[in-house]
């Protein structure tokens, strides 16, 4: 064995351990992330829904004010259990921690877990990098480690631009385990060189806008099923019906509905220019390598479906009768055809992308 390819080896084994050292510390972020909901306080949302349809409330009478010739019957307030876009009827609250020192103070610890475990991630994709000399995105073991810092790092972006996205932390950080486990165990791939038709400088470009564009879309997924399940919530205490002591337990410390539609909208709308950017320059590169711009080949047609998706989920967003929950479902199916664009059409279907390998 040569010397280079000792010192490869050695990058490999390094990167590896920083792959599962990141790992250990997104655990340990996960446990502060659980402590932070259950010993935080409600949000100030959940605070005021709770206080006006609790069980005492509920049973007390109108309050009567009793006047010379006569009775003045002052009905009880109107319960407000929701924030209408565009509008401020309950300010929303600041998430998991809800101002609670206790449960902000666990919030805290688990924001500087997950930055120590963005660094060990990010310092093992790097040394990944080092260990093939090339960009660490040839196959889909390295798509996903490096998939997931970027999301992570999205994330810790919208935390350092100041956005009130901590109740973001734990959905993320639970999936983001998932997906590593996924690659150390069942896409593991040796470190190797690229086939010829991968070694061109859109490698670059085209690969690295998607998986950033896949991160962001997968922040905006992320969201979005956490406003379906707060919609449904909310529309079940407009209704006067009791939610279950779990679901009210979990969905009392996220942001209003409005909240978080608002924030999966502009997350997907922001990004999806540049997934557009990203089908164009796989194009460019399909004529450099292949001949061709498109050759309808599985990846390329599911990243078309994809961007279909977003397309008429952005058209919904601005059409009257479209908007909330209708959008969103179809937010989730383009999200999918995304996952499919990746996992099913890398693992099940062969094409001209299949040289990437498991």
């Amino acid at each position: 064995m040569t010397l280079a390819a000792a010192t490869n080896e050695h990058l490999a084994s390094i990167s590896n351990t920083l792959i599962y050292s990141s790992m250990a510390v997104y655990t340990l972020a996960f446990f502060a992330y659980i402590a932070e909901w259950l010993f935080g306080s409600r949000s100030k949302v959940a605070r005021t829904a709770a206080a006006l349809t609790s069980e005492t409330s509920a049973k007390t009478p109108a309050v009567t004010v009793k006047q010379s010739g006569g009775t003045a019957v002052l009905e009880r307030p109107k319960v407000v259990v929701r924030s209408a876009s565009g509008a401020r009827d309950v300010p929303d609250g600041p998430g998991a921690h809800g101002g609670d020192a206790q449960g902000d103070l666990y919030g805290r610890i688990a924001v500087a877990l997950t930055v120590l475990a963005f660094l060990v991630e990010l310092a093992g994709v790097v040394a990944r990098a080092a260990s093939v000399q090339r960009a660490p995105w040839g196959n889909m073991y390295e798509f996903n480690i490096t998939f997931s810092t970027v999301a992570v790092g999205v994330y810790l972006t919208l935390l350092a631009l100041k956005k009130n996205v901590r109740w973001l932390g734990l959905f993320l950080i639970t999936t983001v385990l998932l997906d590593l486990g996924l690659a150390v165990t069942v896409l593991y791939t040796a470190s190797d060189q690229l086939v010829p038709a991968l070694h061109s400088y859109w490698l670059y470009i085209h690969v690295s806008t998607a998986i950033f564009c896949g991160a962001v879309f997968y922040v905006g997924a992320v969201a979005t099923i956490l406003y379906l399940f707060k919609d449904a919530y909310e529309t079940k205490l407009q209704t006067g019906g009791k939610p279950g002591a779990f679901a009210t337990s979990v969905l009392e410390r996220l942001p209003a509905s409005a909240s978080l539609d608002k924030f999966a909208y502009r997350v997907n709308a922001a990004v999806f220019p540049l997934w557009t950017f990203t089908i164009i320059a796989g194009a460019i590169w399909a004529g450099d390598a292949w001949g061709r711009y498109w050759n309808w080949d599985p990846k390329e047609t599911w990243s078309f479906i994809t961007w279909v998706g977003y397309a008429c989920y952005l058209h919904a967003r601005a059409t009257a009768g479209w908007k909330g929950r209708k959008a969103a479902y179809l937010a989730m199916i383009a999200f999918g055809c995304w996952l499919f664009n990746y996992y099913g059409v890398n693992i099940f279907v062969s094409g001209k992308h299949s040289y990437a390998g498991v």
